[in-house]
């Protein structure tokens, strides 16, 4: 996947879209910057959860995933998202339209996990934030110290930042304030 988000690689040439659950390299390719939040959900379900395009599919029905008349994809939408966890998967979940930084140490303390609003470009975080919102990342726990996070990020390119872990005053400046956390 690191070739596909930063080393150009057409997604449709992905070898790993035969995993995925999709019937085709061309649905892939189209839906492969859009399934950050499915992978998030993947994540959080373990290693026993549906291919990444069943979880989609599931999303499609409750309205959790979009995509217009005109072909147009949207980004993961929280209530029905909520809504589908909770009746398909048994998992508790909780949008937060206004999430302080400070507040993910005190949902991880209990025992939550947070999908996470980020820019992607949250896996440099050695370089200015472009920007907030648009990404999801998992969040899954708290350093030691409590003063950042431990995150699972689906655009990450390497070990580093696909299991990343960042000061909370780092992790802010790329941080929309919203998500959903999962019991």
């Amino acid at each position: 996947m690191g070739a596909v988000v930063a080393g150009g690689l057409d997604p449709a040439e992905d070898p790993a879209w035969a995993e995925s659950g999709t019937s085709s390299r061309e649905e892939y390719a189209r839906w492969a910057g859009h399934l950050c939040g499915m992978t998030c959900l993947r994540m959080a379900l373990g290693a026993e959860s549906p291919s990444l395009f069943e979880l989609r599919n599931g999303a499609l029905k409750y309205g959790a995933c979009t995509e217009d008349v005109d072909g147009v994809i949207r980004g993961l939408v929280y209530a029905p998202f909520a809504e589908y966890v909770g009746e398909v998967y048994g998992c508790e979940a909780t949008v937060h339209r206004h999430l302080d930084v400070d507040g993910i140490p005190a949902l991880l303390d209990a025992g939550r996990t947070v999908l996470a609003s980020v820019h992607y470009g949250i896996r440099h975080p050695e370089r200015p934030a472009p920007g907030r919102g648009g990404h999801l990342v998992l969040v899954t726990a708290r350093t030691a110290d409590g003063t950042g996070v431990h995150f699972h990020n689906p655009s990450g390119t390497d070990a580093g930042t696909r299991a990343a872990v960042l000061p909370l005053a780092e992790f802010e400046r790329f941080f929309a304030g919203r998500g959903v956390s999962l019991a």
